[in-house]
């Protein structure tokens, strides 16, 4: 029977082998423990934007975008409030040169890692002005984002500048009037007002503002086909669901069917 013979040396090299075993399961567990962590704060990050009426939502907006007929392939765009991209790839997929804009440094990271574009944090409620950096783009496209600002008369000013063609969509309160409605908003929920506090103008309040810094200001004749968009705005009777409207302002004249000069009572679904 042979003998194994341990030298101080083989023990050395022994218990080294067994550390670094140990170590490369700690790493291992370590890093899977991270990505659990990950994909619970992405959870946490995406539920509202995920969710089945968020999603519903945006595919009847992004159906009427479409529906209107606007010549938006190959043109420069700023995203203005583009959460985790979702209507950034409405562009994206017409070959446009879009550079998005975020107030949330978690959400703008995740939508550059997501989409590899060219996303700004800018805060658009209490510093709008600094999308001046982002340079002057063909369109500026801000749907979903007004409403949870609370300047948003400061915010249109500074949207003039910056694009030659504004497409706006926003949640809206019923109403002759020009009021802007002020509300609290929850900060917590990454889809909501960044600072707490939202509005919701009537269309006459939006439509008076616009006029202030663009020539040619328009409604639309028709609305998405969701529950959210109304087609008669003579039914004044408030009903707890959010009411939407879009808007279109230029500093040329646009020649478009799809488009009207003054707010209409009644529209239709396109």
């Amino acid at each position: 029977m042979s003998t194994v013979t341990t030298t101080p040396n083989n023990t050395v090299a022994l218990k080294d082998s067994n550390r670094l075993g140990r170590l490369k399961a700690e790493t291992w567990r370590l890093g899977m423990w991270r990505k659990e962590f990950a994909v619970i704060r992405d959870r946490r990050i995406y539920a509202d934007f995920f969710s089945a009426s968020y999603q519903q939502n945006n595919l009847g907006r992004l159906q009427h975008l479409e529906s209107l007929g606007l010549d938006l392939a190959n043109k420069s765009v700023l995203e203005l409030g583009a959460g985790v991209g979702d209507h950034s790839l409405f562009y994206l997929y017409r070959n446009c040169r879009l550079i998005a804009v975020e107030g949330r440094p978690k959400l703008a990271k995740k939508l550059s890692e997501r989409l590899g574009i060219d996303v700004r944090v800018i805060d658009l409620d209490r510093e709008p002005e600094k999308i001046e950096s982002c340079g002057e783009s063909e369109y500026v496209h801000c749907y979903g984002l007004l409403y949870h600002l609370s300047n948003p008369a400061r915010f249109l000013s500074a949207v003039s500048r910056v694009g030659a063609c504004l497409l706006l969509e926003t949640c809206v309160s019923f109403g002759n009037e020009a009021r802007l409605n002020r509300c609290r908003e929850a900060i917590a929920v990454p889809s909501q007002a960044l600072h707490g506090e939202g509005c919701r103008p009537t269309r006459e309040w939006i439509f008076s503002q616009l006029k202030l810094h663009y020539e040619y200001v328009y409604a639309t004749r028709t609305q998405p086909r969701h529950p959210e968009f109304p087609i008669d705005w003579s039914n004044s009777e408030a009903d707890g669901t959010l009411k939407r409207a879009v808007f279109v302002a230029s500093h040329t004249p646009m020649t478009n069917s799809n488009l009207l000069t003054a707010l209409p009572m009644k529209q239709i679904r396109w």
